[in-house]
């Protein structure tokens, strides 16, 4: 594994960590306009060092978690689906991390279903994970 690598997978790890807490702080004051900026610049420099990486399955799903969040910057309504969602990718891209970490590459797999959950409720659908 080279260096290049070996300090996205640190920072990465770092950087979600960052974000788990930032969320249980967020979910508790969803109109903090600071929290809301922290995490959502955390989350584009795990995205940005994707695409400049190589690694188009942790780039595109970052990037959709992004463009939730970015959906929070300009007035969207935080609902606790919406944290729920945003968790449950931050636990996605942390597992496969861990893979990329121990196999040098990232996994074969498809992360449609958290892809697609983001996208819907990035264009407004707030049910989402409310069944």
């Amino acid at each position: 594994m080279d260096d290049l690598l070996r300090e996205f997978l640190t920072e990465s790890s770092e950087h979600l960590d960052t974000v788990d807490t930032e969320l249980v702080r967020f979910e508790q004051d969803p109109n903090n306009e600071t929290i809301l900026r922290n995490i959502f610049r955390l989350v584009h420099t795990i995205k940005g060092t994707c695409g400049f990486l190589g690694l188009p399955r942790l780039e595109a799903l970052a990037h959709a978690a992004e463009t939730l969040m970015g959906r929070f910057r300009d007035g969207m309504p935080v609902s606790g689906a919406s944290v729920t969602l945003i968790l449950a990718t931050l636990d996605r891209l942390k597992a496969i991390l861990a893979d990329l970490e121990i196999a040098g590459t990232e996994p074969a797999g498809s992360d449609d279903d958290l892809i697609e959950a983001l996208d819907r409720m990035s264009a407004g659908d707030l049910e989402i994970g409310q069944d």
